[in-house]
């Protein structure tokens, strides 16, 4: 059968970077198995969905070169499928409509099945008791068993389950007498046509069952019957619950593996019995570890940036944050981790998948960043770093010509595409100065007695070039007492306003004479409340 997975976001506001990622994943696993990548836009909250969140979507999944196979599925359109599947429920005897209490149509409620031979995700565990608060009823109706344990404050904790939690069960009073057998009333119970309530009963005695699954990332769970409750598919207004939906589309759709966050383990669960009930055996599930913080915990907004639309605007290069997030829970067996797109797909398995949170570390992705602008064809970086520029209020007007010689210069040099808003030193001369440099770097007489002779021996320079240049700094050095190498920081900061940037003589020269001499003069100019 071939491989067809999907990614089904609900657009609903920004896109995070845990959600790309589980894009991420499941497009390189279709693409490594040549099967097929499918979108679906979950968007029945049609509250909350919007079409401003939707094609933030699409541009993000284009920005990543995410490509899908087929028409994207809406799924508010397939409501009416979603309706007949709840309704063929109700007429198969596997969902019931509880009684309205306040007027208002009741939802469709799916019954976990009492019945689980057909179902070999569903196995015997063995016997089972739960001890109980004697000054609570025990109540048995068709929703369910309700019943209260004592907490360790001696407080009772309401619970209850689905009846198909409680197999054989008998309750049994506090003089250890059995007062009732549900497998004898099980049926006018799931009908809807009888309920039960007890009191000072002592404990509930039964035969577990639990459904079950081969998770191909975290191996083999499990979840007790009466630890799950029925639940609602679709409310009272008609429309189709979340769990009902995302099954019904998932056979629409013929996905053969879901590969998705690990906070819908808990769905995965009563997903499997909605795709036996609908006559489908269940897809392969994996469940992707969470993306933490350096706490270890959920990555948000609060740990920095969090969602994709921040880090391309912050100018980071798609194929390298492409590149960060396929590694980010994944591993391919080696310490790489630098690799193409080719390499990626060629080597990835969705059986490495580690199981452990994978944390998010900025400044790695950062580096790695910088790694790739630094590798890109001078054309294209130039062009990538102008559309970042041209925002700049400095960029109308400057030299195209120019623009290359500067980028081709600080292209090595540049970590995000967004740091080009600080060069502006080479096309402008209103670029404003770090004071807490120029302070620093600019305040001690001899620096400053430095720099005014170095203006004049430049000007005085027959080739200004880096070797007259450098020839000039170590010999003006000497004149001042000032050691070897220390007045090239203070340079750079007359001469450009940071401490950061491309050689400090390659700048000068791009610059030229005329505005490194006048930029250095208008650095001296400046206060910095140094006393003479």
């Amino acid at each position: 059968m071939d491989t067809r997975v999907r990614f089904a976001p609900s657009p609903t506001g920004q896109v995070h970077i845990g959600n790309i990622r589980t894009a991420i994943f499941n497009w390189l696993f279709a693409r490594h198995t040549k099967g097929r990548f499918l979108l679906r836009i979950e968007d029945t909250d049609l509250e909350r969905s919007t079409e401003a969140a939707t094609k933030a979507l699409l541009e993000c999944m284009e920005w990543l070169g995410l490509d899908y196979d087929e028409e994207i599925l809406y799924q508010s359109k397939l409501s009416d499928d979603h309706r007949k599947a709840a309704e063929g429920f109700m007429a198969k005897g596997l969902a019931y409509r509880p009684v309205s209490t306040n007027g208002q149509p009741p939802p469709i409620i799916f019954s976990i099945p009492w019945d689980t031979s057909n179902i070999p995700a569903v196995r015997t565990v063995g016997p089972a008791e739960i001890e109980l608060n004697s000054e609570s009823p025990v109540k048995i109706e068709q929703g369910g068993v309700s019943f209260a344990q004592t907490t360790k404050k001696g407080t009772p904790l309401e619970r209850s389950a689905c009846l198909a939690g409680f197999l054989d069960l008998r309750v049994i009073d506090t003089s250890g007498n059995c007062v009732f057998e549900l497998n004898k009333e099980i049926g006018p119970i799931l009908e809807g046509k009888a309920s039960f309530s007890f009191d000072s009963c002592s404990k509930l005695c039964f035969t577990r069952r639990e459904v079950f699954y081969k998770d191909i990332i975290k191996g083999e769970l499990a979840k007790p019957l009466d630890s799950m409750k029925d639940l609602v598919i679709l409310r009272g207004d008609g429309s189709p619950i979340f769990h009902l939906a995302n099954v019904c589309d998932d056979i629409t759709q013929k996905i053969t593996h879901i590969i998705r966050g690990d906070d819908h383990v808990e769905n995965t669960y009563k997903h499997i019995f909605l795709f036996y009930a609908l006559g489908h055996a269940p897809p392969a599930y994996g469940h992707m570890p969470m993306i933490v913080n350096q706490s270890g915990k959920p990555y948000s907004k609060r740990d920095g940036d969090a969602f994709v639309g921040d880090f391309r605007e912050k100018g980071y290069y798609a194929e390298a944050f492409f590149n960060y997030l396929s590694l980010l829970g994944w591993s391919p067996g080696d310490d790489r981790e630098k690799l193409s797109r080719k390499e990626l797909i060629e080597l990835f398995q969705v059986e490495r998948v580690k199981s452990a949170p994978a944390q998010f570390d900025l400044n790695k992705l950062f580096n790695m960043n910088g790694l790739y602008l630094a590798e890109l064809p001078p054309n294209l970086f130039t062009a990538l770093a102008w559309q970042f520029a041209s925002r700049c209020e400095w960029a109308p007007g400057i030299d195209s010509k120019f623009f290359e010689k500067v980028a081709a210069l600080m292209q090595s040099r540049t970590k995000l595409l967004s740091h080009t808003n600080s060069w502006q030193y080479f096309f402008t001369d209103k670029f404003e100065y770090d004071m807490k440099s120029v302070q620093k770097l600019l305040s001690p007489a001899p620096v400053r007695g430095a720099l005014a002779t170095l203006c004049e021996r430049c000007l005085a320079l027959e080739a200004f070039n880096e070797t007259s240049i450098e020839a000039e700094i170590r010999k003006v050095e000497a004149e001042a007492g000032i050691a070897s190498g220390k007045l090239n920081q203070p340079l750079r900061v007359a001469v450009t306003g940071c401490t950061v940037g491309a050689g400090v003589y390659e700048t000068m020269i791009l610059l030229g004479r005329e505005r490194s001499i006048a930029n250095i003069r208008r650095a001296l100019s400046l206060d910095t409340g140094a006393k003479e």
